[in-house]
């Protein structure tokens, strides 16, 4: 582990990127250039303290999983996670699959949506990256430990214990758009082990999830509508847009409502209440 060299990288990365950048308030006039290193810290979900021995050579040496929040709060690119990999001795990632690092350009196109929610997902489930709205209307996902970050698999696994997210009537037809986009993502890809893990675990572990893939529906997922119920501000009805990046491979899921509605009205009022209402809805089924 080079940690001079390491602690010197992560300064020149931190020093170039501004607040608005990453979807935070200026504030106060900065006297110096960049992000402060709590809120790095913030936003690679890590505490102050270590990401600031990080900066000052002397921190342990970070994991891979953090590894890959540092990427993602400094806004790298492929060539730099792999550099900062590097520089921790550690092999970049090599996925023969879906790549789980999320381009910069797309984060910042992310951050931009200060008031509409968006959030990043692999076309297999996997959520990447949230915005505050997001987290407001479906749960702060990217909060929960990396292996539980699938919505296909909390929707399957973990609808009985928590309430919904959407009304009791749609969640059929949701259940079988999960799994036809799965069937047609691991047809596309049956070497990526991600997706195939993943089937071979649902149809062992849940019987709906088999019974529905024994119909062989195949679907990708689209723009559409979906209604949401959320406990503080109600209902709403969001128009779902599904943004493909240029592999095809992730998803930028962005949902507004129709100005003027009601919808509209409540989509507002869930901005102004914002994270202080996110709590009770960490465990809930999430929504892609």
């Amino acid at each position: 582990m080079h940690r001079t060299e390491l602690a010197d990288f992560l300064r020149r990365c931190r020093a170039r990127l501004g607040p608005a950048e990453v979807g935070l308030t200026p504030g106060p006039r900065r006297r110096t250039p960049g992000l402060r290193r709590e809120e790095v810290a913030q936003l690679a979900g890590m505490s102050p303290d270590y990401y600031t021995r990080l900066e000052q050579a002397r921190g342990p040496r970070p994991s891979r999983q953090m590894l890959t929040a540092l990427a993602r709060a400094l806004r790298l690119t492929d060539d730099e996670r792999d550099y900062l990999f590097h520089l921790v001795g550690e092999e970049p990632p090599r996925n023969r699959g879906t790549s789980g690092h999320v381009r910069p350009g797309l984060l910042r196109v992310l951050d931009r949506l200060y008031d509409t929610p968006a959030q990043v997902i692999t076309d297999w489930g996997e959520v990447l990256a949230q915005n505050a709205m997001a987290a407001a209307l479906v749960g702060d996902i990217t909060a929960r430990p990396p292996g539980d970050r699938n919505i296909i698999r909390s929707f399957f696994t973990r609808r009985d214990d928590t309430p919904g997210i959407f009304p009791s009537e749609e969640i059929e037809e949701h259940a079988r758009l999960h799994v036809a986009t799965l069937r047609a993502v691991l047809a596309a890809r049956p070497d990526d082990p991600g997706p195939a893990s993943l089937v071979a675990e649902l149809l062992s572990g849940s019987e709906e999830f088999a019974a529905m893939w024994a119909d062989h529906e195949v679907a990708i997922r689209h723009s559409t509508v979906k209604r949401f119920t959320h406990p503080v501000v109600g209902t709403m009805e969001l128009d779902c847009e599904v943004l493909l990046s240029s592999e095809h491979a992730q998803r930028l899921i962005v949902h507004t409502a129709r100005p003027g509605s009601e919808s509209a009205e409540r989509l507002e009022l869930l901005r102004v209440v914002g994270l202080q209402n996110l709590a009770p809805r960490d465990e809930e089924s999430p929504a892609g």
